[in-house]
């Protein structure tokens, strides 16, 4: 039996969790900061990294207590080594270091990205799915607040990006229709919320770098995303309703544009998602992140996903940030160095580097 610490602090969410043997969650606590950032309409870095300063201690506590261990029964620390924010990034990874070096414990920087991915596979019966050759190729659809992506996965560890955003990614553009709706943050909840009621027909806003405008696509962009434009055709949308001056949109109205807008979003990535799906004949389709907890995107992969192929979700308490994924995911990286791990001498990154290989894809280690 093999328990990990996994440590998270990529944005807001200050998070611990104690995963054992990469499989089960034995406990996963987050402290969250969205009432701190909300009268900002976003996250502040600054103050982000102030309040996971004053979190951990009390976040790690519940997560060791919760999961009934004491730091002397963990085998490895796991924490968050980027992409995210780097003033919260730091504090994560500065906390695992003094973790670590007080206790004596390998330490092990996670790609949070990867991440996202594993998180699907929490829980015994999704994880099976890894140790089967016939669920690959696997196809990964990443949408965030700060990645939209398709990611292939093979049966021999190699991982190839397939495509990501060239502007906004998805959860981006999300929370920046809802403040020009003037519906809070964060977003994507806000909208999924508003648009239930609403007619997702009544405003055509547009589908980028699909060619559902009669425009041809370029091969660079084929599995490529943009959001802006769909954002901007908003903007020019409330310009011509005069509701740009904070006017009150009633509400009829306001739920047509936020499950407009949410259709433009979720055509968009359910078609790139798709089209990858068939080019490659991947055998596994996977859904992470935190736009992946939309039940919108949620119920049109499901009803587009062929019965030949394997429809992962992550749970919606793996989609959004946890501790939880990084621990599950940091298990391969300790079974690949169980001694040393990487030290504490590693830095925090800020942008996503092209992912070529994944530890966890068919049981590989390397």
């Amino acid at each position: 039996m093999t328990l990990i610490l996994g440590i998270e602090s990529s944005c807001d969410e200050s998070a611990c969790a104690v995963v054992r043997d990469g499989v089960e969650v034995l406990s996963s606590a987050v402290a969250s900061q969205i009432a701190r950032h909300a009268a900002h309409g976003g996250v502040v870095p600054e103050l982000a990294a102030r309040e996971h300063l004053s979190a951990f201690p009390r976040v790690l506590d519940e997560a060791l207590n919760t999961a009934g261990v004491a730091m002397s029964d963990i085998d490895g620390i796991a924490v968050t080594q980027g992409p995210g924010l780097i003033p919260a990034l730091l504090v994560g990874v500065n906390f695992a270091k003094g973790l670590a070096l007080r206790h004596h414990k390998p330490l092990y920087g996670v790609n949070h990205f990867a991440g996202h991915i594993y998180g699907a596979f929490l829980g015994t019966e999704q994880h099976q799915l890894l140790e089967d050759e016939n669920a690959y190729p696997m196809l990964a659809l990443v949408v965030s607040g700060g990645h939209s992506s398709l990611l292939l996965l093979h049966a021999d560890g190699h991982a190839r990006h397939l495509g990501w955003t060239i502007d906004d990614a998805a959860g981006e553009a999300l929370d920046k229709a809802a403040k020009l709706l003037h519906l809070g943050y964060p977003g994507g909840p806000v909208m999924q919320k508003t648009a239930e009621n609403g007619d997702k027909t009544r405003f055509d806003f547009p589908r980028p770098l699909t060619g559902a405008a009669g425009k041809a696509l370029s091969e660079e962009n084929r599995y490529n995303f943009s959001f802006s434009g769909i954002k901007t055709s908003l903007l020019y949308t409330l310009e011509k309703l005069d509701l740009r001056n904070g006017k009150p949109i009633e509400p009829q109205l306001l739920a047509d544009l936020a499950a407009s807008f949410q259709e433009a979003v979720v055509d968009v990535l359910s078609r790139k998602a798709m089209k990858a799906l068939k080019d490659f004949n991947a055998r596994t389709l996977i859904a992470a992140g935190g736009v992946a907890c939309n039940a919108a995107l949620r119920e049109r992969l499901t009803s587009l996903v062929p019965g030949n192929v394997n429809l992962l979700l992550a749970k919606p308490a793996y989609c959004t940030d946890n501790a939880a994924m990084i621990g599950g995911l940091g298990y391969y990286h300790y079974l690949a160095d169980p001694q040393q791990g990487d030290g504490v001498g590693f830095d925090a990154f800020a942008r996503l580097p092209e992912i070529t290989a994944i530890r966890f894809a068919g049981r590989t280690q390397g």
